[in-house]
């Protein structure tokens, strides 16, 4: 696939500047998030949601999308939003997968179907597959992220998508950070830490294919004023792109071939 498709820097975030969706009382960021119109910590729905929509686009269809670790359906209501706001995009079912529902939130939050299933879980089977999978924020909770991926990547469809993201550290610091917070975590805390080549690494062990990985900013702080302007957001954006390592967070897709 032509690198084109996932030009990020150049993707909509102006839907973001006064979007109701983000800023209601269901949706799970800060008070002081939703004062500025270009918030960073919506990034992880931003990149989720545009991948979708491009992956979307590619197959000219609506998509099936399984997320795992859905909490309280932000994913799901973010999409909407964006939807509402006017981009293009179209699902034909879109499934919330957790080992523990919160029911009631996600049919409020519009998700068609609801699989009470633990990842970590060595009999973890959807029953089914799915043209795009969406892991965010999930497998640095994980104690081993590398086999959850190779079940993910068993309920993608050939051609399919895995989109993820999480925190990230130089590959230098990985270990001494990972070894910390397990000695430190508290439960459902972080246990696992990343870097771009553990990503990748993680991907091919599980018969995937990167096609996109990018950091997400260089910095975020509740409220930040700065977080007023797309002119900051965008150099975030260009600062992840260039230096994906960079201790913030890291977006990617990867690609289950057709055939293997």
């Amino acid at each position: 696939m032509s690198a084109e498709p996932y030009d990020h820097l150049h993707w909509d975030i102006e839907f973001l500047a006064e979007n109701p969706t983000v800023r209601s009382k269901a949706f799970g960021i800060s008070k002081e998030a939703k004062t500025v119109r270009y918030p960073i910590r919506l990034l992880r729905y931003w990149f989720g949601f545009h991948l979708l929509r491009v992956e979307q686009q590619r197959l000219g269809r609506p998509i099936d999308v399984g997320e795992i670790g859905v909490d309280t359906g932000q994913m799901r209501m973010f999409a909407q939003s964006a939807v509402d706001g006017g981009q293009s995009f179209a699902w034909n079912a879109w499934t919330a997968v957790d080992p523990v529902l919160k029911r009631e939130k996600l049919l409020k939050a519009g998700y068609d179907d609801m699989v009470e299933a633990d990842l970590e879980s060595p009999t973890f089977d959807l029953g089914r597959t799915y043209d795009a999978v969406v892991l965010l924020h999930v497998l640095e909770h994980l104690f081993d992220p590398e086999s959850a991926m190779r079940k993910v990547a068993a309920c993608t469809r050939p051609g399919g998508i895995v989109i993820g993201g999480f925190p990230v550290l130089p590959e230098v610091l990985r270990a001494r950070r990972e070894a910390q917070v397990r000695r430190t975590a508290k439960p459902m805390g972080h246990v696992s830490v990343f870097s771009p080549e553990r990503v990748r690494a993680m991907g091919s062990q599980a018969g995937l294919e990167t096609e996109f990985l990018t950091g997400a900013f260089f910095m975020r702080s509740r409220g930040l004023g700065l977080e007023n302007h797309a002119s900051w957001m965008r150099f975030n954006l260009a600062f992840g792109a260039v230096l994906p390592w960079w201790p913030g967070e890291v977006y990617w897709l990867m690609r289950k071939p057709l055939s293997t």
